[in-house]
C-alpha cells in the first residue's frame, strides 16, 4: 500500500492552477494558471518558495508549462493562441521567442527527448511540430490535422521522436517522421475511449502508454513492434498499439491528468471529483493482459477539480498537484 502525506501547500496564483511541471533535475517546479502567470518554485531548507514570477509572456490563461530536457528552457502554452519560450541566460527568466500560428487556444506543449523538437496542440484541431534551430530559432516542421476535434494534450515518447496526442474526438494519435520524404505522418490511431481523452503518460521505457478520459476510465496500451513474439500483425514498419487493460469503476468524474513515475512505476491520476489516486501493476501480471491495483485514494486532495499531477523525476515518491482551488500541493508518497 501507499501512504500520501501532504508536505506543503503552495499559494500565490489567483484563480485556477492548470498545470505543474518539474525541472528535469527535480530541483524546481513550474506552475501556470488562469492568472496568466508562471511561477517558479524552489526549495529553501524544508520549504518550497517562489523563486520567480513570469508575468509578461501571455495575454490569456496559461494552460501548460514544460521544461526542456536540458532544463535551460521553459515553454508555456496559452489560450492567447501562442507558445512562449523562456530562458535564464541573463540570470533571470526572459521570453526569448513567441511561437504563433495556431488559430485558437493552445492547450499543450511538449519537448522531445533530444530537445530539438517541440510539439503544440490547440482547439483548432491541429498538432504542430517545431524544429529548434540555431540561435534559439523555432521553425514549423509540420502541421498535422489528423484529429477531428479540439486536441487536449501532446506528449513525446521518452526516448524516440514519436509523438502522441489526445483529443476531444475520443482518440489518441501516434505521429512519426517518414524518413523517405521527411514528412510527419499519423502512424496509428488508438480508439477505445468513449469520450474526450484528456491525458497521456508513457511508462519509463516508452513501451506502454496510459491514457485518461472523460469516460471515467484509464487505459493501458502496449506497443507491439514488427516481428513481435506475440504474433500480432503490424502494418509495414510501424508498431501497433493495443489496449491491454481498462481501469474502470474507480473515478467518479472526468480524469484530467495522468503521470507514470519513472522511478517507482506508480501511476497517478488527477480527477474532477477532487481526489488523487495511485495505481500500480500487480506483481506477476501478464504483459499482454496486465492487472493494475488501486494502492491509494487521497480523498479531498483539493477542494475543487484536480487538473494536474506530476511525479518528481529524481526524488522517488515526491508528487505535485494543481487544482481549480488555486492551490498547488506537494506530497510525499511512500510504502507502508
Amino acid at each position: 500500500m501507499v501512504r500520501m502525506e501532504s508536505v506543503q501547500t503552495l499559494l500565490g496564483h489567483q484563480g485556477r492552477v492548470w498545470n505543474v511541471s518539474w525541472h528535469p533535475q527535480g530541483s524546481f517546479l513550474a506552475s501556470c494558471g488562469e492568472d496568466k502567470t508562471i511561477r517558479i518554485w524552489g526549495r529553501e531548507g524544508d520549504k518550497w518558495i517562489t523563486k520567480a514570477v513570469l508575468t509578461d509572456g501571455h495575454q490569456r490563461t496559461i494552460r501548460q508549462v514544460a521544461w526542456s530536457p536540458c532544463g535551460n528552457y521553459l515553454a508555456s502554452a496559452s489560450f492567447d493562441a501562442t507558445v512562449a519560450i523562456w530562458d535564464k541566460k541573463s540570470g533571470e527568466f526572459e521570453c526569448n521567442a513567441t511561437l504563433e500560428g495556431h488559430e485558437n487556444e493552445v492547450k499543450s506543449v511538449s519537448w522531445s527527448k533530444s530537445g530539438q523538437l517541440l510539439a503544440t496542440c490547440s482547439r483548432d484541431k491541429s498538432v504542430w511540430v517545431w524544429e529548434v534551430a540555431e540561435d534559439d530559432e523555432y521553425e514549423c516542421a509540420a502541421v498535422l490535422n489528423a484529429h477531428t476535434q479540439d486536441v487536449k494534450k501532446v506528449l513525446w515518447h521518452p526516448h524516440l521522436d514519436i509523438l502522441a496526442s489526445a483529443s476531444y474526438d475520443n482518440t489518441v494519435k501516434i505521429f512519426r517522421e517518414d524518413p523517405d520524404d521527411n514528412d510527419w505522418i499519423c502512424a496509428a490511431t488508438l480508439s477505445s475511449h468513449e469520450s474526450t481523452v484528456w491525458g497521456l503518460a508513457f511508462n519509463p521505457t516508452g513501451s506502454r502508454l496510459a491514457t485518461c478520459s472523460a469516460d471515467l476510465t484509464v487505459k493501458i496500451w502496449n506497443e507491439y513492434l514488427p516481428g513481435n513474439s506475440e504474433g500480432i500483425v503490424t502494418p509495414g514498419t510501424d508498431a501497433v498499439w493495443k489496449c491491454v487493460c481498462t481501469l474502470s469503476g474507480y473515478h467518479n468524474r472526468t480524469i484530467y491528468d495522468i503521470d507514470w513515475c519513472g522511478t517507482t512505476d506508480l501511476i497517478v491520476t488527477a480527477c474532477g471529483d477532487d481526489n488523487i489516486r495511485i495505481f500500480k501493476e500487480s506483481p506477476g501480471s501478464d504483459r499482454n493482459a496486465p492487472t493494475f491495483s488501486l494502492l491509494h485514494t487521497c480523498y479531498g486532495a483539493h477542494t475543487q477539480d484536480v487538473n494536474s499531477v506530476s511525479w518528481n523525476p529524481t526524488f522517488p515518491g515526491l508528487l505535485a498537484s494543481a487544482s481549480d482551488d488555486g492551490e498547488i500541493k506537494i506530497w510525499n508518497c511512500s510504502d507502508y
